[in-house]
């Protein structure tokens, strides 16, 4: 089972990837930055996620011990 944040994080990635994208082929600086600070967002998210992930599947191990 994969945590909530690591998808949403992936996703706020991708969707600021796209808005930098968007930015730099209409010139739109502010497009771009916030396509960049998204995409950090995301990373962001999506690492804590794979804590969370981690977490989880740690405590399952130490269950079946």
């Amino acid at each position: 089972m994969v945590d909530e944040d690591r998808v949403e994080g992936s996703a706020k990635n991708i969707g600021g990837k796209i808005k930098e994208g968007v930015g730099k082929v209409t010139g739109d600086e502010k497009l771009k930055r916030e396509g960049q600070l998204d995409q950090v967002k995301g990373k962001v998210e999506n690492a804590v996620g794979g804590m969370k992930d981690k977490v989880r599947e740690e405590k399952r191990k130490d269950q079946r011990e």
